[in-house]
């Protein structure tokens, strides 16, 4: 099931992100973040322009999905960034590809045309979803972060709607 997240869900969508820090895989974030340092974030996710979604599997929380603004400025109205991450004990259940479905069919709802996701190059699953649903390359961002001494690239996947 896949519904709009409450405050109640914060401490284990922050569980679900702090899981992925280590693995360095999905974020730039290298040290873990509190429930605390998110309210914001969450107080500024609105169901009707820029959600945040969970999924549960199993009457539990396992993955959630947010929309966030594209560059802040009035222009890019129909533009969002998505989000996608998934608990560890989740992976490979089709949750990402359920929410990525459920997200491209929402977003005209959402006064969308654009959904943009910014990848590591080195995320092989993650590339492998979004170019499932026909998400291409708009950018490639060469050794951009550095992870633990490791330079690594960021793709730009973009899809017009």
């Amino acid at each position: 099931m896949i519904r709009d997240a409450t405050e109640a869900d914060l401490p284990v969508i922050v569980a679900i992100y702090n899981a992925s820090i280590p693995t360095r895989l999905a974020t730039a974030d290298l040290k873990p973040v509190s429930v605390e340092s998110r309210q914001a974030w969450f107080k500024g996710r609105s169901s009707s322009k820029r959600p945040l979604w969970v999924i549960e599997a199993e009457d539990v929380v396992a993955g959630w999905l947010s929309f966030q603004s594209f560059y802040g400025r009035p222009a890019y109205h129909a533009t969002a960034e998505i989000s996608i991450y998934i608990a560890p004990d989740s992976h490979r259940r089709g949750l990402g590809r359920q929410l990525l479905a459920h997200a491209i069919h929402q977003s005209p709802n959402l006064g969308l045309k654009t959904l943009m996701g910014w990848i590591f190059a080195h995320n092989q699953p993650s590339l492998k979803l979004f170019e499932t649903f026909s998400f291409q390359v708009w950018g490639h961002l060469p050794q951009i972060a550095d992870l633990d001494g490791v330079e690594r690239d960021l793709l730009i996947m973009g899809l017009r709607i």
